[in-house]
């Protein structure tokens, strides 16, 4: 099935023309505006969100230097557990 359009005629009246071609201009530039203004938004959001994970990073850092000069818990931070082995021979699959 193949498809097939019909050539597009142009309109001969100049007004018309010149309408057309302000009115496509309009519709490009509109697009292009549309699409700077998400750049950018996405560009803000992202760069915001990096100095955000920065800050909140360096002051978990700063606080964790703070709390190693105090004594630590007699608990270590290991999770205790069993483990099985389900199959000895190859990978296991996923």
């Amino acid at each position: 099935m193949v498809l097939q359009f019909s050539p597009l005629r142009r309109s001969r009246h100049p007004l018309a023309r010149a309408l057309s071609l302000v009115l496509g201009l309009a519709l490009l530039g509109l697009l292009l505006i549309f699409g700077l203004l998400a750049a950018g938004i996405l560009l803000v959001g992202g760069s915001a969100l990096l100095i955000w994970r920065y800050w909140t990073r360096r002051h978990r850092v700063t606080a964790t230097r703070a709390n190693a000069s105090a004594p630590q818990d007699a608990q270590p931070k290991v999770l205790e557990g069993e483990f099985v082995v389900l199959r000895s021979e190859g990978p296991a699959t996923h």
